[in-house]
């Protein structure tokens, strides 16, 4: 489906490729083969992964765990920094899958099989709100059309940028941004707690199995 081929847009909203709202889209550096394997325990730059976008963030549970790039190569990929209001794409194997870079990952840097999307700070587009865009039915349809057929999935920077973006008047956008990402907060926080209760439960049922502790204490 190209531009031509949408329907038409609701009255004040306009229609653009991806590729012109983005100031970047780039995929991650390449890993070589000594980087592999160190985590963020051995010190280095935190690496961001395909699996750590879960929910439209991104999440990682065990932060010893986290890959690092040494410091020495990390200082030479300053280019590939995470910054605040990124967006993360993943563009091989389960692709489309999206997060919205936070502070908490401001300085990271990301997987070759992720993509970076940097916007303008004062563009037509808001980070929130592209997000929910970007994991819409309709996107994630597109996103999928162009990927079939291929052993492992996988999209090109070139394709990406040609996805249509639809864009509601700036207020409009402001609050489905919003209201969306609340609502991704919510399910983050409620994930946290559903992980955190099964940790509980694994240690309390040992416990209580063990006779370390009674279920009648």
């Amino acid at each position: 489906m190209t531009m031509a081929d949408e329907p038409a847009t609701p009255p004040g909203w306009s229609r653009r490729p991806l590729g012109e709202l983005c100031v970047s889209i780039k995929t991650g550096p390449a890993q070589r083969t000594e980087d592999k394997g160190r985590t963020r325990a051995d010190g280095g730059t935190p690496l961001v992964l395909p699996r750590d976008l879960r929910g439209r963030r991104i999440v990682t549970e065990d932060a010893a765990a986290v890959p690092a790039i040494p410091w020495d190569r990390a200082r030479t990929l300053a280019k590939y920094e995470l910054a605040e209001g990124d967006v993360l794409l993943t563009r091989t194997g389960t692709v489309g899958r999206c997060a919205l870079v936070t502070g908490e990952h401001a300085g990271w840097l990301f997987h070759p099989n992720l993509v970076r999307l940097r916007l303008p700070e004062a563009g037509p587009v808001g980070a929130a709100y592209l997000v929910a865009c970007l994991s819409a039915t309709t996107a994630q349809e597109w996103i999928r059309t162009r990927t079939a057929g291929s052993v492992i999935p996988s999209l090109s920077i070139r394709t990406l940028g040609e996805l249509p973006v639809l864009l509601p008047p700036a207020a409009e956008q402001a609050a489905i941004g919003a209201t969306l990402a609340a609502l991704d907060d919510k399910i983050q926080a409620h994930t946290e707690i559903a992980r955190a209760t099964r940790v509980y439960r694994g240690a309390l049922a040992d416990a209580l199995m063990s006779g370390v502790l009674s279920a009648e204490s």
